[in-house]
């Protein structure tokens, strides 16, 4: 009886401190694309939050969609910005429990928190600068958030809120690694930003790309070199994701020569310290947005742009280009389904075998 007891205790104790995430073997090889809103707007920015689809784009356009399991769309609600009589151009979004956020580009940068529930809309920061052009945002919980844009003193614009977004506070560039002449970011499709647990990667582009890193919420920073396509406006990083803390995929290219798939996309298995082409020369040209399909391991991702969906069974080794249909960003709802949005529309992408 005690050997019974003592070989329970050492099973309870290795299955409570077992992490591994689970991880399936989906092989997708084709995707179907159903449009569930159109509308007369760029849209670069999604987020879905359980029941609730959330989405900013160009004109001033924001929106919700209350959506089901099976993405049927329900309690839409779709309004417009301006500030001073100007229609505002919205390429970043990100979200909490209670509200989401949205976040202009060019000056006055504007940033509104609007609640989920009542719709009620607030203008949490403000910045002018000539120079001033914010590209991406993300929350590492309810409390913490962050936004990066292009540099206006010599470092990336980076605000941070730990007050759940209602107030921000520009990082002052003593506290950051310092941009090379040239350097910027591109407002593509919300994803500079990569976040797991405390841990943060912002991606830049232009004549320097680079992996600028954080494993505390923003409060310190290192920054690590890419070997991705650079030295030009419109080279570099368009796009990061993370799997975990160690394995990540950076994508991009050249959008004015979008057929051109060399050093366009790399990987990391050492948290973003290093980074190795993968692919390079052949599979999938420049994308603007990358993204691992949930609970594949680390293995299986989805790289989209204009010029239409490719994805990957094999950590990036290896790409199929299975759909031509045009879009700027995607978002997971589960691990076949995604949203994905593009010029004038929205649409439920399901990935199939």
């Amino acid at each position: 009886m005690r050997f019974l007891l003592w070989l329970l205790i050492v099973a309870l104790l290795f299955n409570c401190g077992s992490k591994e995430q689970k991880s399936v073997r989906h092989n997708f090889s084709e995707v179907t694309v159903e449009t569930i809103f159109s509308d007369s707007t760029s849209i670069r920015a999604i987020e879905i939050d359980d029941n609730l689809l959330m989405f900013a784009g160009s004109n001033g356009v924001y929106g919700t969609f209350g959506i089901d399991d099976k993405l049927a769309i329900k309690n839409k609600k779709i309004n417009t910005l301006d500030f001073e009589e100007k229609k505002m151009h919205f390429r970043a979004i990100a979200d909490i429990e209670t509200d989401f956020f949205i976040l202009s580009i060019a000056s006055p940068a504007l940033l509104y928190k609007i609640n989920k529930g009542t719709g009620e809309t607030k203008l949490v920061y403000k910045e002018d600068h000539e120079k001033v052009f914010y590209d991406a945002m993300a929350f590492w919980n309810n409390k913490e958030g962050i936004a990066m844009g292009d540099p206006t003193d010599g470092c990336l614009s980076i605000i941070i809120t730990r007050d759940g977004g209602e107030t921000w506070n520009k990082v002052s560039c003593e506290g950051l690694p310092k941009t090379k002449e040239g350097e910027a970011a591109f407002a593509a499709s919300n994803g500079n930003i990569a976040i797991v647990n405390d841990h943060t990667w912002i991606v830049s582009g232009g004549i320097k790309s680079r992996v600028f890193y954080s494993s505390d919420k923003g409060n310190n920073w290192q920054v690590f070199e890419t070997p991705i396509i650079q030295g030009t406006e419109t080279t570099g990083v368009y796009s990061i994701d993370l799997y975990d803390e160690s394995n990540g995929i950076v994508f991009g290219g050249d959008y004015t020569k979008p057929e051109d798939n060399k050093r366009n996309k790399a990987v990391t298995t050492d948290g973003g310290k290093t980074w190795n082409l993968v692919a390079d020369g052949v599979g999938a040209g420049y994308k603007s947005c990358i993204r691992y399909i949930p609970n594949g391991g680390g293995k299986e991702m989805v790289a989209l742009g204009f010029t239409g969906i490719s994805i990957s069974n094999d950590s990036g080794n290896s790409w199929k280009d299975i759909s031509k249909e045009s879009f700027y960003t995607l978002r997971f709802i589960n691990d076949s389904v995604a949203v994905a949005s593009g010029k004038n529309r929205i649409a439920k992408l399901i990935f199939k075998p």
